[in-house]
């Protein structure tokens, strides 16, 4: 599994901590910027890369996302098919159970003004080692959201 990260100026200090530290722990870590801190620059600069990363292999690979409150981030990751982009914005680990449990989600965007760097990891954690859904309920609502978003012509 591949995790590939990108920030704007608001997650960039918790992506290059868990960037780090992924490394460190053995995950094949791909970082997509910002390299450097620019308060004036857009998040959907970096954050584009990522989710298209993951929606060529939804099913491998993952995604940590960092913004502000993360809510614009998982926006613009949701726009690509077969991204599933949640955001976490506070210490509460029913964000991530459910969201890998019940929504099989692909893409964690993190609210970086929202959480230490120390809570932050510890939900990563989780998250990258929690199962996808095995319940039919949770597998068959899935499996229509991929239907859905890949015949959504507007």
């Amino acid at each position: 599994m591949k995790i590939h990260l990108a920030t704007d100026h608001a997650g960039f200090a918790h992506k290059n901590a868990v960037s780090e530290w992924l490394t460190a722990e053995g995950f094949d870590v791909v970082d997509y910027g910002a390299y450097t801190y620019d308060n004036d620059d857009d998040f959907p600069d970096f954050i584009v890369k990522a989710a298209h990363a993951v929606a060529k292999n939804p099913t491998e690979d993952r995604a940590i996302i960092f913004g502000g409150s993360g809510q614009g981030e998982a926006m613009l990751a949701n726009r690509f098919p077969g991204v599933r982009a949640t955001v976490l914005y506070s210490d509460e680990p029913n964000i991530v159970l459910l969201s890998r449990t019940h929504n099989d989600a692909n893409v964690l965007s993190i609210g970086a003004r929202l959480l230490s760097i120390d809570d932050t990891k510890k939900h990563v954690w989780s998250w990258l080692h929690l199962p996808g859904p095995t319940n039919e309920k949770y597998l068959r609502r899935d499996k229509k959201l991929d239907q859905l978003t890949r015949n959504l012509h507007i």
